[in-house]
């Protein structure tokens, strides 16, 4: 069975909307409860992450 690995990449910078992590999107609430989540509840937060990101990056691509 596929294991769902952590998002992280090891930037946890939080500075991002919402308190979004720039390197991976999560939330420090959701980096510290990922551990303990249902597969499910990773498959979602995943496909959440990804929208996340194209956001950050979208936010972060105008500052510049």
């Amino acid at each position: 069975m596929k294991r769902n690995q952590s998002p992280c990449i090891d930037v946890c910078d939080f500075s991002g909307p919402k308190g979004w992590c720039l390197g991976c999107g999560r939330t420090r609430e959701e980096c510290h409860t990922w551990k303990g989540m249902k597969p499910y509840d990773k498959n979602t937060l995943q496909k959440a992450l990804k929208k996340r990101m194209v956001k950050i990056k979208t936010l972060h691509s105008e500052k510049d």
